[in-house]
């Protein structure tokens, strides 16, 4: 099942609607471009002196106008040739690898880009990783330069490059290095000065010239090098348009790491269409936020689910009879939303609402509005107030976004358009239209890309409705794997079909909705298979829930692992005593046990779609946060759930002896 084709030979095939070849035309300024590197001359022509990048979170602070944007990529492109990055003659050769080892920052990028500009691809990886994995990537890609954060990194690496093709070493700070180092050192001012005085020598790039090896963190095994060419990343930013129009001079705020293909692509698109990306980070976020007053914002589910709790801790925090209030409020308008979507036909089922049931929707949503309206005008607008108030468009991709995050959003005024797509799609695959945003779904494919479910053992393509994997061909498909064509041969079939290795189903309008990993799926012993995702964003509903992961392969029933949110049970149990108590918390006593076994029950069987099997059985609670730093998260903040069961088998066992 195809949702978009594509002429192999020419764009103009691409079957759109109107809506989005309006959209595209209004935006694309890159269509006849060939490389990433053509780029930034011409938003330096378009949008001179537009600020387009602002660290306001530095010492001093660092901003670029579009025209100084493009001279420092061109200087450090140049100096990065005088200094041995040497781009190939042939247009079919690998060109040079540089590992770009840092977090977001101007420099990030002024790097990145002049690394390209230079005739080389970069390999990146946050300078906070693992040192064995960075030393591992260093080995794979067969990196001959490095460019480091700053001169801490470079301690920890230092004993690990003598025997690594490396020769020289290029650090974003303005630090001074050892004298003693063994191999070369040169601080970023260096570069730029060392380009100011020669010119850039042409490169010989195109389409299927390797910009960038993104390397994938994945839950298991080493991580593969994705392979994305000038063209993977030149068709997202040409057809992200067909979805977002952005304007000069808007602004949006940059939270993701750059070396991730999500946040990278979307900071390309938004800096490609005359933005002002300003950095920030999780501690600043919430400040930023109201500060700057972002136009767009794009970030992992995670980033929702914290401004969520964060005004779900507010309103715990007011007096009772303004929580009822607000609570009055909520349960009106998430009725109202309800029957909005049918009104609209924006819901997730295989059948579109009838014009009868659509006009009964319409009465109902007369009938709710005004109180609706009032609560936007003395509640949600305050709330939304906290993301700045100017927000059109917020993106979020990375993983499944709760449907009470949904329904919260929409309630207080916030378009969230969901996407999808993983590194090895450059990222994106699908994503949602402001104009039919249906919530749930993640969206239809971008013009130019195919997805089609088929059958998780025979591979037959499967009907509208029908659940299976998830297979997808386009323009974005990666090259393949780094150095492991066996592992490109399991991902890419012979007619250019990639196996993303998700679960779900498509809509009759081509919206796909994805239900979990395979990988993920928990069979228990009756041969039930269960898919934990969707049922662990349920149980997060519950304010005492920070995090679950579902165990119980094998088992009769399911199983949970729960992070408690220690500040809400901390308040639940001091109800009805003096302030001045301190709670002690016996996490195993009967009253904590028993509060967490209501609200997995009420959560999980309020869900839709449950089943009998779906409900939790033995629970245990756990005070360690899944996190990045104690390796049981990501770097895209999902769980990597073989980790933590190998860290927990005891435990896990425990609950099914």
């Amino acid at each position: 099942m195809s949702t978009y084709t594509k002429s192999p030979t020419s764009p103009d095939t691409w079957e759109m609607s109107d809506r989005e070849r309006s959209n595209l035309q209004k935006v694309t300024l890159y269509d006849s471009v060939q490389s990433l590197s053509e780029i930034w001359p011409k938003a330096a022509q378009h949008f001179g002196e537009i600020t387009a990048l602002y660290d306001p979170h530095v010492e001093p602070e660092v901003k670029f106008t579009y025209k100084q944007l493009n001279q420092q990529i061109q200087k450090f492109a140049a100096g990065l040739q005088a200094l041995g990055v040497v781009p190939t003659e042939n247009v079919t050769s690998l060109p040079p690898r540089v590992a770009l080892f840092a977090d977001n920052s101007p420099r990030w990028m002024i790097a990145d880009q002049g690394i390209i500009a230079a005739g080389g691809a970069d390999v990146v990886r946050s300078g906070s990783a693992n040192i064995e994995e960075l030393v591992y990537i260093l080995q794979n890609s067969e990196s001959i330069s490095l460019v480091l954060e700053n001169l801490a990194l470079l301690q920890k690496l230092r004993d690990r490059l003598q025997d690594l093709p490396i020769h020289i070493i290029i650090i974003l700070s303005e630090e001074d290095p050892n004298s003693q180092e063994s191999l070369p050192v040169v601080k970023f001012s260096q570069v730029i000065a060392t380009g100011e005085e020669l010119p850039l020598k042409p490169t010989n790039q195109n389409f299927e010239t390797l910009a960038t090896l993104i390397y994938t963190s994945g839950t298991t095994g080493k991580p593969k090098g994705v392979m994305l060419t000038h063209g993977n990343l030149l068709y997202q930013i040409n057809l992200l348009g067909t979805v977002i129009q952005p304007t000069p001079g808007e602004c949006t705020l940059s939270i993701l790491p750059t070396w991730h293909s999500f946040g990278r692509t979307g900071e390309y698109f938004f800096l490609s269409q005359g933005c002002t990306q300003i950095y920030t980070n999780k501690r600043s976020l919430k400040k930023d936020l109201q500060e700057y007053q972002p136009h767009y914002l794009i970030s992992v589910p995670r980033i929702w689910e914290l401004i969520y709790e964060g005004v779900q801790k507010q309103l715990r925090e007011q007096p009772r009879n303004k929580q009822k209030l607000v609570k009055f409020f909520f349960d009106v308008s998430q009725n109202y939303i309800q029957v909005r979507r049918v009104s609209q036909g924006l819901v997730l089922q295989l059948n579109p609402p009838s014009h009868f049931e659509k006009l009964m929707a319409r009465l109902q949503s007369w009938v709710l509005w005004p109180i609706h309206a009032l609560g936007a005008k003395i509640v949600y607008q305050k709330i939304r107030q906290a993301t700045g108030g100017r927000l059109k468009f917020a993106v979020s991709g990375g993983g499944s976004l709760a449907m009470h995050l949904e329904n919260f959003f929409e309630t207080i005024g916030i378009e969230l358009l969901v996407g999808y797509g993983l590194t090895e799609t450059s990222p994106v695959l699908t994503v949602r239209h402001y104009w039919e945003n249906i919530r749930g779904s993640a969206g239809r494919a971008i013009p130019g890309t195919e997805i089609k479910i088929v059958d998780l053992e025979t591979g037959k393509t499967l009907g509208f409705a029908e659940k299976g994997k998830v297979l997808a061909r386009g323009p974005q498909i990666m090259a393949g794997y780094y150095q492991n064509p066996e592992a490109t041969k399991q991902a890419i079939d012979s007619e250019g079909w990639f196996n993303t290795g998700d679960i779900g189903w498509v809509t009759p309008k081509n919206d796909l909705v994805l239900t979990g990993r395979a990988k993920d799926t928990i069979v228990l012993s009756n041969g039930e298979n269960i898919e934990p995702q969707p049922i662990e964003d349920a149980c997060v509903r519950s304010q005492y829930i920070e995090q679950i992961m579902l165990v119980g392969q094998d088992q009769k029933y399911l199983g949970a692992l729960i992070v408690p949110n220690v500040e809400a049970v901390e308040l639940w149990a001091t109800q009805g005593q003096p302030s001045e108590s301190q709670p002690k918390i016996d996490w195993k006593s009967q009253a904590f046990q028993e509060l967490f076994r209501q609200e997995l029950n009420r959560e999980v069987k309020n869900r839709p779609g449950y089943g009998p099997d779906d409900r939790i059985g033995p629970f245990s609670l756990i005070l360690e946060p899944f996190t990045i730093e104690n390796s049981m998260m990501t770097q895209t903040m999902k769980i990597k759930r073989p980790v933590v069961t190998e860290h927990y088998r005891d435990m896990i066992n425990e609950m099914f002896d």
